[in-house]
């Protein structure tokens, strides 16, 4: 990518770089509907939306499921999102910013829970990896929180001041994670939560993916 200025972005994947919300929904609504629950909407889903998610069925179950209900849900989600996910496509401008952030001599990568095996081929199939100094996914059981996977991700990134560092996601979650490492956080309002859930963070709170980048910047200064 050129002469490194030191600023780095750590790009959440779905819901951030990756527009996948319809999938997302649909999993989880097939989710519910292996326990006799009632779908929800999107709406809802942005509102009450946590991690770990376990407590994010709570909020809607009103009680925490059971590990053999967790088991069910969770093998659902996944099938029912792998099915989905090829409808999906990048968050508009997503190219241009990537292209644009490394051509300035800055550098990225990616952090997602997604599964790591199945982000990696998901990525390259973009035609994008080329821009990432490196592409991690969850390795592990699913449904916890991002900050110690950000902790081994950074600490595998040779040159990388966590201090220069923005992480740029779309959860609260990855707020937390970006504060546990010393980075700093930019929030996206165009995936799995609402603007409201998102304020109360603490951190700047976007709209589109370019005015994260503008804030990146600013705040890797």
């Amino acid at each position: 990518m050129g002469k490194q200025t030191g600023a780095h972005i750590v790009w959440d994947w779905n819901g951030t770089l990756f527009h996948d919300n319809d999938a997302i929904i649909g999993a989880t609504n097939a989710a519910f509907a292996e326990l006799g629950l009632a779908p929800i909407t999107m709406e809802r889903y942005r509102a009450l939306y946590c991690v770990p998610v376990p407590k994010f069925y709570e909020r809607l179950m009103g009680r925490l499921p059971t590990d053999a209900e967790w088991e069910v849900m969770d093998e659902t989600f996944h099938r029912y999102y792998a099915e989905h996910r090829v409808r999906c496509g990048l968050t508009a401008g997503a190219v241009d910013l990537l292209a644009g952030w490394g051509s300035a001599g800055r550098s990225q990568s990616i952090l997602s829970m997604y599964v790591h095996d199945e982000l990696v081929p998901l990525v390259r199939g973009f035609g994008i990896e080329a821009h990432f100094l490196r592409v991690d996914g969850r390795v592990g059981p699913s449904g916890g929180s991002k900050a110690e996977h950000m902790v081994r991700h950074l600490g595998a990134l040779v040159g990388v001041d966590p201090g220069r560092t923005v992480v740029i996601g779309d959860a609260a979650d990855d707020a937390v994670a970006a504060l546990h490492v010393g980075a700093r956080a930019v929030l996206y309002t165009g995936g799995s939560h609402g603007r409201a859930s998102l304020e109360v963070v603490g951190v700047p709170v976007v709209d589109s993916l370019e005015e994260a980048v503008v804030e990146a910047e600013r705040l890797a200064a």
